[in-house]
């Protein structure tokens, strides 16, 4: 047990050696020169306790994109779960919606800037393009969890009497969670990423995406690795957060979670 607790430590140690020896040894670019753990660790430190050229603190950035994150994201669910559930269960609305809600599916979000830009104002404007990043995953999520229930659970709670609304709460509704909180957890990833080009685009001066793009504006390969390194972090943190929730809400079925 202790040996795979720690399974992560050599590819760990390798990646570190790499990066020091291509950034400090055989750099391919004299800009990547003082880029690698130390230097990234040393712009770390700075960020955090003297902030960056305009005097933001790295907890203002992240604290700025999560909300960001997390107040789109709670509008994705707001929308898409319901949105999800009226599809998977009366799948004529889905048909009749198809030609609408299909052609909006490929259109990347990052491509919905500009329009945010100009219609929208403030937290409006990246909640709306997380939105529309964790939008579909859960909406999609939660049509495929609610189609993939098993139909001989709804008779066996008709036969017993349960009206359309129990059945749909005690029936449909648990079976489809394991796929709705998937389709959650891959929507909160993409808005993740998806709220990084958005803050590079957008006019406020604070966020993360904001923080690498002002660093490689001034040439500071460090910074912008810092940067980018706390942007991969809290994303790997937000989604094991995730996967420590799926394991406790469905302990009954573990092969759900990955």
């Amino acid at each position: 047990m202790r040996l795979s607790k720690l399974s992560w430590l050599p590819a760990t140690i390798a990646v570190l050696l790499f990066w020091h020896t291509l950034c400090e040894v055989f750099p391919p670019s004299s800009y990547l020169k003082g880029a690698g753990p130390l230097g990234v660790a040393n712009s770390l430190v700075e960020l955090a306790v003297f902030g960056d050229v305009e005097g933001y603190t790295l907890l203002d950035h992240i604290s700025a994109s999560l909300v960001r994150v997390f107040v789109g994201f709670g509008v994705a669910c707001a929308a898409g779960i319901p949105l999800g559930l009226a599809f998977g269960l009366w799948s004529g609305s889905y048909d009749a919606l198809k030609p609408v809600v299909e052609p909006l599916r490929f259109i990347p979000p990052i491509a919905w800037i500009p329009l945010a830009i100009i219609l929208l104002t403030g937290l409006a404007q990246y909640a709306f393009v997380v939105w529309l990043g964790s939008f579909f995953p859960i909406l999609l999520g939660t049509v495929t969890g609610v189609r993939r229930v098993d139909p001989s659970l709804i008779d066996v709670a008709k036969s017993f009497g349960a009206s359309e609304r129990e059945v749909i709460f005690k029936v449909v509704i648990p079976g489809a969670l394991p796929e709705i909180v998937a389709g959650m957890r891959i929507g909160l990833g993409i808005g993740w990423m998806c709220i990084v080009a958005a803050e590079m685009l957008g006019g406020k001066p604070v966020g993360l995406g904001r923080l690498i793009l002002r660093y490689a504006k001034l040439l500071n390969p460090s910074a912008t690795i810092a940067g980018m390194l706390v942007i991969g972090l809290i994303g790997l943190l937000m989604n094991e957060a995730f996967l420590r929730f799926e394991r406790r809400l469905f302990r009954w079925r573990p092969e759900v979670t990955v």
